[in-house]
């Protein structure tokens, strides 16, 4: 067994210890649940379990930081642990069709790998980047070439083909030549039932305009959405994506410049804002939630919230206090506040 062979075998078994595990009281295996069983995802199949970063670094410091580092050869074991996971488990076992998989993205706090589109660099080239913009321009949802399968009349042999480029996590780029004949020169038909593609879209998302430098244009970036990630935003909603930032070779034209073009393959898309999804709670994830409550146990939450109100405004804090008031307590406390307040 070769050490990349090894390497992938390692990462996989380490994935699928963290999955079965059941950290945070088997919040995974509701997750999981959930997605399997929602309405929603078997009328578009849909099928993705997102990761918090967070728990997978409470777990184990290292496969977090391998995942952030080099996440083209994480992804792929971590997906097979996790349909091995699923396969395990008697309740899911029948939830998908056959060939359908369950795929796996990534979400949570990511520190420096959290970034503008202005602040891609090279320095993050091949590293699982959350990049946060406005959707300017979205391309249709085509049809993209895994495998194609042709039939030689002449004798009767099947003939198929694989195809991957550089945007895949699943092994080298293969070559983009699509046969018409065999090594004979026999004649080849495509059999089209038995072709396997997947759902390929361009998305280009734009800096958000309070992140943008005064008195400078907003700079854009490429998203490719695959899979169960198509159609899930349009032009004017602000997304955070997550997901691998790549170089991608232009043609050859007999000359080489040394530039590469930079896309980002996404693994999670989610809408920023009140207005995504179904309601605002979506934008809060268990852990927010947890924080929250920390905090109203405080007896200077009061004073907390005030300070974090416009912190670049110095002192007037009884003003600060009468706003936070206001926004969530009503104007009746507010107007109490506002009484008390020395004069």
């Amino acid at each position: 067994m070769d050490q990349e062979t090894e390497d992938r075998l390692q990462l996989r078994r380490d994935f699928g210890d963290f999955l079965s595990r059941e950290i945070r009281d088997g919040v995974y295996r509701r997750k999981l649940s959930d997605v399997l069983h929602s309405k929603e995802n078997k009328e578009r199949s849909r099928y993705r379990l997102l990761v918090d970063v967070r728990d997978l670094q409470d777990y184990d410091v290292q496969l977090h930081r391998r995942l952030m580092q080099n996440p083209s050869e994480c992804i792929d074991p971590f997906e097979d642990a996790l349909n091995e996971y699923h396969r395990a488990q008697p309740d899911f076992e029948k939830q998908l069709a056959e060939g359908q998989k369950v795929r796996l993205g990534f979400q949570g706090e990511f520190g420096p790998h959290r970034i503008s589109p202005r602040e891609l660099t090279s320095d993050f080239i091949a590293k699982l980047v959350n990049v946060e913009g406005i959707v300017t321009k979205c391309s249709l949802v085509r049809p993209k070439m895994e495998r194609s399968v042709h039939y030689c009349d002449a004798t009767g042999q099947v003939i198929s083909m694989e195809y991957r480029d550089v945007t895949s996590h699943t092994g080298l780029p293969t070559g983009a030549v699509y046969p018409t004949r065999d090594d004979t020169g026999h004649l080849l038909t495509t059999e089209y039932g038995l072709c396997r593609f997947r759902n390929h879209q361009v998305v280009t998302i734009q800096e958000l305009p309070e992140t943008a430098p005064a008195g400078q244009l907003p700079r854009s970036t490429t998203i490719i959405l695959e899979d169960d990630l198509v159609d899930g935003c349009k032009p004017g909603d602000r997304v955070s994506t997550v997901g691998v930032y790549k170089a991608i070779p232009g043609k050859a034209t007999g000359s080489i410049s040394g530039v590469f073009r930079a896309v980002i393959v996404a693994t999670a898309v989610r809408q920023l804002g009140v207005e995504a999804g179904s309601g605002a709670g979506e934008a809060f994830q268990d852990r927010d939630v947890e924080e929250a409550e920390k905090l109203a146990e405080r007896e200077d939450v009061l004073d907390q919230l005030a300070n974090s109100l416009a912190p670049s405004i110095f002192g007037h804090s009884w003003i600060k206090k009468g706003l936070i008031l206001l926004l969530l307590g009503g104007p009746g406390a507010a107007a109490s506040q506002w009484h008390s307040a020395p004069r």
